[in-house]
């Protein structure tokens, strides 16, 4: 439920102190008066979509004509963004959702400011798993927002994620490739070099020569996915599903390899996808 407040002269100074930490979008309307009706469930939804970074206030200029007044409001229906105690934007007249938000958001936070900000304390505190979900939405919602493609692509390393990060790295415009594109990239060759291991190699070429044999490629899956390589793991044990599906560990381990991706992962669908459709 939106919270709107009706502006009357006892709260009228309470409402632009409120303006000095949020914004203040202030709706001037008459009872009766069909532009208003009209507009009054538009801003209802606009106040809704960026709640809790904007403050809905309403001042009914039939009640209230000397706060209009002091607003300079000769027009109804009448909205005015104020922000710190002064007037920043507004528009009179029937206006669209579309065009109304168009107006308003350049001086509002984004919805994805938010999430990008609270991964930066996650990536911080090494919580990678969380984080990650939490930067794959602020990335649907704007996907050309470099500091958050960098960072996503950081927690997708961390995960073992390491074609998607390179695929996003390759976005990256010279502009932006400072320290923690150089650091991702550093985290990258290493990863790829642990893929690379006497062990990898050597089960690789077991496999090779015995390619039936399942054992072998539950043990290699085990080893790419302790070296990162999370997807190439996930493909092969599940060949061995494809072929058996009780052998061994091999189920529990898919699972327990699924499972440990974070939330908003795509290679998470895709496999429990798999993993259900071979199970059931």
């Amino acid at each position: 439920m939106n919270n709107v407040i009706d502006i009357t002269p006892e709260n009228f100074q309470q409402v632009l102190q409120d303006s000095q930490t949020q914004v203040v979008m202030v709706e001037f309307w008459a009872e009766g008066y069909e532009p208003s009706q009209q507009l009054a469930p538009v801003l209802l939804n606009v106040a809704a979509k960026f709640a809790g970074n904007l403050i809905h206030a309403r001042v009914d200029c039939q009640q209230q004509q000397e706060i209009a007044g002091q607003f300079g409001v000769q027009n109804l229906p009448t909205v005015i963004l104020v922000k710190e105690g002064q007037p920043i934007d507004g528009f009179a007249g029937v206006q669209s959702e579309a065009e109304i938000i168009a107006t308003f958001e350049k001086h509002l936070p984004k919805p994805e400011d938010a999430l990008y900000e609270q991964a930066v304390e996650l990536v911080s505190a090494g919580d990678y798993q969380q984080a990650y979900t939490l930067l794959k939405q602020a990335h649907d919602m704007n996907p050309e927002r470099a500091d958050i493609k960098l960072l996503l692509a950081d927690c997708q390393v961390e995960l073992g994620q390491i074609k998607q990060a390179k695929i996003l790295l390759e976005a990256i415009g010279l502009v932006d490739q400072g320290a923690l594109y150089k650091s991702i990239m550093g985290k990258i060759e290493l990863a790829e070099q642990a893929a690379d291991s006497p062990e990898i190699k050597a089960l690789q070429k077991q496999m090779l020569q015995t390619p039936d044999d399942l054992e072998i490629k539950v043990k290699l899956a085990v080893q790419l996915h302790q070296a990162n390589q999370i997807e190439d793991a996930l493909e092969l044990i599940l060949s061995v599903l494809y072929k058996d599906l009780n052998f061994g560990d091999a189920k529990k381990l898919t699972l327990d390899m699924i499972n440990a991706l974070p939330d908003g992962d795509p290679l998470k669908s895709k496999f429990r996808r798999k993993v259900y459709g071979l199970l059931y």
